[in-house]
């Protein structure tokens, strides 16, 4: 697919990985980006720098009827990338209710779930299309001590599989991007090597203009899926020290 004149909205755009995404789209030639925020003001720096080619849209994942403006907003969407996201820093068993765990889901699941049921007719008016969703290393091996996030995230994965499937037939493909240590406010707990977050929107185009279908977008994600197939009961107990608080850390 084509980044050039393209349209594409960012869902948690303003910041970290989400931002990275809004420039490179820019830098890509894009011809619109709507940067989607829960406070637009949180996106004028972007629009200052867009000289009008960057929009921001008030859109909070988890409210149905912020999803249906946007899609009424921004009727000529051709990529559709769910980057927002929540860690709630909980485990399954030690969090006090299922608050954060529902969250979780709520923002990593159903809300791009929705996102795509809201956007597949606005995608189906182009002759290529696509969704990039942002999903994580905790989507393709546990880790007890990310509580509710990793099986959120394991489920927008396999929610990326059967949207491909059902969208293959207008020609938009669903591009699962697999993150591990990247430098955002939500990885500050993480120690070592963490890339940037416009290294993951570089790899996020590229996968979108190969039609990929999955990609590992850095150094830690890329180890992960390694270990995984090497001895994936080793690389379980070793995230199990997670949950004795010791710090994650990268190979690199």
């Amino acid at each position: 697919m084509e980044i050039k004149d393209s349209v594409a909205l960012v869902t948690g755009g303003n910041r970290g990985i989400g931002e990275a995404f809004v420039r490179a789209f820019i830098d890509a030639g894009a011809a619109r980006v709507y940067v989607a925020t829960r406070d637009p003001a949180n996106a004028r720096h972007l629009i200052e720098e867009g000289k009008g080619r960057i929009v921001a849209v008030r859109l909070d994942v988890t409210k149905p009827e912020q999803i249906e403006a946007a899609a009424a907003q921004c009727q000529d969407v051709s990529i559709l990338v769910n980057n927002a996201g929540q860690f709630a820093m909980q485990t399954l068993l030690k969090a006090p209710d299922l608050s954060a765990a529902r969250s979780e889901m709520e923002i990593n699941y159903f809300g791009p779930l929705s996102m795509c049921r809201a956007f597949a007719p606005i995608l189906a008016r182009h002759s290529q299309s696509a969704i990039a969703n942002v999903l994580s290393a905790g989507g393709i091996v546990a880790v007890p001590g990310m509580g509710g996030y990793s099986p959120s995230k394991f489920a927008g994965r396999a929610m990326s599989i059967c949207l491909r499937g059902e969208l293959a037939p207008q020609n938009t493909s669903v591009i699962a991007l697999i993150v591990g240590s990247v430098d955002t406010r939500m990885a500050s707990h993480v120690q070592g090597f963490k890339e940037t977050p416009a290294t993951i929107a570089e790899a996020g185009l590229k996968a979108i203009r190969r039609g990929a279908d999955e990609v590992d977008t850095d150094f830690m994600a890329v180890d992960v899926r390694a270990n995984l197939a090497r001895d994936p009961k080793a690389l379980e107990l070793q995230m199990r020290r997670s949950l004795s608080g010791e710090r994650v850390t990268t190979g690199r």
